[in-house]
């Protein structure tokens, strides 16, 4: 079987208010650089994802168009403005996508949430590959179990905590939101609306500790922490860069701390 030509959805067009800050959360500064072009980042690395989509709001354009000239360079990327849910974000981004992905040139699509900077190119491989045998594939880690249960009921045995990036067969991801589309149906999330459309098993695949979610302001200090013991290097490709360390994480710093100063 020939590797999957895949196209990664990044979605950026969440608020983020919980983050404490007034401007969205993926475009915070993290070691450097935004949130969101980390994620983009290692996605590229892998010579599979020939497309690149990252779906926005539209008070955000200038921003991201900016770090995207900034902090992406080739191939160009395409950016959408979302809608008012992240279902209809993806529709909108697989709009996009359409013509390549019927012309037979996107055989995957990978959708990720652009607040996880961490998910490292392995793990994007690692989804694109099941996506392409299974039908679909999502990142899932171990759980405690978070739910009480009644007296006398038996618990789970298996509960996990779903990540992003989750990737599809791209026919039937197309497909199946077209569906929806239709029948006015909005899915929790990708995996739920393509298990509602098609009858396409969804692979689960070992997550990521480190694949930490943006929602909180220490949620930046853990993921500079992260990216800091990673060598700032998850492309799994490169060593890391001992140089670029200390004055990524002065840059970070600067830009978080109010006043520019670290306590």
């Amino acid at each position: 079987m020939s590797a999957p030509r895949a196209a990664v959805v990044m979605l950026a067009a969440g608020e983020g208010r919980r983050s404490g800050y007034q401007t969205n959360k993926v475009l915070l500064p993290l070691a450097g650089r935004r949130v969101f072009t980390w994620a983009v980042r290692w996605a590229r690395e892998l010579a599979s994802v020939e497309r690149t989509v990252i779906v926005i709001r539209e008070a955000d354009r200038d921003d991201v168009v900016d770090a995207v000239g900034r902090e992406v360079g080739p191939p160009e990327v395409t950016i959408v403005t979302g809608g008012d849910s992240r279902h209809a974000s993806e529709w909108e981004a697989l709009q996009a996508l359409a013509p390549d992905i019927e012309a037979g040139r996107v055989d995957v699509v990978v959708i990720h949430d652009a607040a996880r900077p961490l998910a490292g190119t392995a793990l994007f491989a690692s989804v694109v590959d099941a996506a392409w045998e299974h039908g679909g594939a999502l990142p899932v880690r171990e759980q405690a179990h978070l739910t009480a249960l009644d007296s006398g009921s038996e618990p789970p045995d298996r509960v996990v905590a779903v990540q992003t990036p989750q990737a599809f067969r791209a026919a039937p991801l197309l497909e199946a939101y077209r569906r929806a589309h239709r029948d006015g149906f909005v899915g929790t999330d990708t995996a739920s609306c393509m298990e509602r459309y098609t009858d396409l098993p969804v692979h689960c695949v070992e997550g990521d500790a480190r694949n930490v979610k943006i929602t909180f302001p220490e949620d930046l200090f853990l993921a500079e922490r992260l990216l800091a013991k990673a060598g700032y290097d998850l492309s799994g490709t490169h060593g890391p860069d001992p140089a670029a360390a200390p004055a990524s994480r002065r840059s970070a710093l600067r830009h978080l701390w109010p006043g520019g100063d670290h306590p």
